[in-house]
């Protein structure tokens, strides 16, 4: 077994370890992305009570990985890194099969739930992992440089989905999907040694789980970036949610859907680069805050300029708008989970684990709420970013004890 992708953590993080993180994390999207082509026609094949329900296939995909991230965290520090992801690409891939062979709606969405539950391991422990190397400003400059390769994923999975429906229907995607993870899977375990030390494992006991539950919940700045990573979190699943149905019924979108999407995933990428630059110098807390005051007042003052188009403005000033927004998200991304972990290095997985399930807890039903209020225009949507954006930035005044620009 080669130690070719162990990062030292007194060195820049290598190109394959950097990779071989990113292709782990990007799991989560993938599994999102890829099917966004496809919801509609889902929705329609088997029995969905409402068009507007077609987003549930995307919620409650983050409802088993909220839930899965409770345990996958405090079993990782117990039994190590490696055998946590390894199995949870394992139910993954069972549940990819589920969901191919599958005739019913309800039955979907239980599938979609597993594939939740199970991509918990390869997303939530591998921010342990690179925690167990790294900390601080040197963790958020490796998981941004993570983002930058990342990236590809929301650029190219919505047109590799619409590729698969082409070939073999809606089921194709599913398969698609269970072979990357195969892949990625066998590459872990062929070049990734066990980062948590023997010595730094944790019992698995309701009382320690309970005092390590505690601790955070006592920590301002992990609550607090916690919380706020939840609510831009619920907006940004929203899009994600109602992004083909905007597309297809307010701007006529329908094959060059991915196309689109592709191009707001580039101004992430872009957000992501931006960030890896200047976090070392500038700092977590200031890049962080920037990004939040941006996000918000562009989006409240977007909301005021869609009222004079009746929530239908023209789709070059909603793609400058959205591509304005991915920016800030992308960037406050790449630092909520470092800023939440930065006092939880002492337990790593339990940490990423409440971080990650609190989060999106918080953020489902924010975007069930405005994804169900889609009308036909692009309202629902600005007026969730306007809102959480906001909200956001006093969590972050209440984190910093009102120092949100301190480096």
């Amino acid at each position: 077994m080669t130690t070719s992708t162990q990062p030292n953590p007194a060195q820049t993080p290598t190109a394959s370890y950097v990779t071989l993180v990113a292709a782990l994390t990007s799991m989560v999207a993938l599994a999102t992305d890829i099917m966004l082509p496809a919801l509609d026609v889902i929705a329609r094949d088997l029995g969905a009570p409402t068009a507007n329900d077609a987003h549930a296939v995307v919620t409650v995909f983050f409802f088993g990985f909220a839930v899965g991230q409770l345990v996958v965290g405090p079993l990782s520090d117990t039994y190590g890194r490696r055998p946590v992801i390894l199995v949870g690409f394992a139910l993954f891939v069972l549940a990819c099969l589920a969901a191919t062979v599958t005739q019913n709606w309800w039955l979907l969405l239980v599938a979609r739930a597993l594939q939740g539950v199970a991509v918990a391991g390869p997303r939530v422990v591998v921010i342990a992992m690179v925690r167990d190397a790294y900390e601080g400003r040197a963790m958020a400059r490796v998981m941004s440089i993570v983002m930058t390769v990342f990236i590809l994923v929301p650029i190219i999975a919505p047109s590799l989905g619409q590729g698969l429906i082409w070939l073999g229907g809606w089921r194709a995607s599913f398969v698609g999907l269970g072979l990357l993870a195969c892949a990625a899977a066998l590459w872990f375990a062929l070049v990734q040694e066990e980062t948590l030390a023997p010595e730094a494992r944790r019992p698995f006991r309701a009382a320690i789980l309970w005092t390590g539950t505690v601790e955070i919940l006592r920590s301002r700045a992990a609550m607090g970036y916690t919380l706020g990573a939840g609510l831009i979190f619920g907006a940004f699943i929203a899009y994600l949610g109602s992004a083909q149905q905007i597309f297809a019924v307010v701007y006529d979108i329908t094959d060059l859907f991915p196309l689109y999407f592709a191009l707001a995933a580039v101004s992430l990428g872009a957000a992501s680069i931006l960030n890896a630059r200047l976090v070392m110098t500038v700092g977590m807390r200031r890049m962080t805050w920037m990004a939040i005051v941006f996000v918000s007042l562009l989006s409240v003052g977007f909301a005021l300029v869609t009222l004079t188009y009746a929530g239908i403005p023209p789709l070059w000033v909603f793609m400058a708008w959205l591509l304005g927004i991915v920016l800030g998200v992308g960037i406050i991304f790449a630092n909520f989970n470092a800023l939440a972990m930065e006092p939880l290095g002492h337990m790593a997985g339990l940490g990423a684990a409440f971080v990650g399930s609190f989060a999106t807890l918080t953020a489902l039903p924010l975007a069930a709420l405005i994804s169900q209020r889609f009308d036909g225009t692009i309202t629902p949507l600005v007026a969730g970013f306007a809102i959480l954006g906001t909200a956001t930035m006093l969590v972050m005044l209440w984190a910093t004890r009102g120092r949100p620009n301190a480096a």
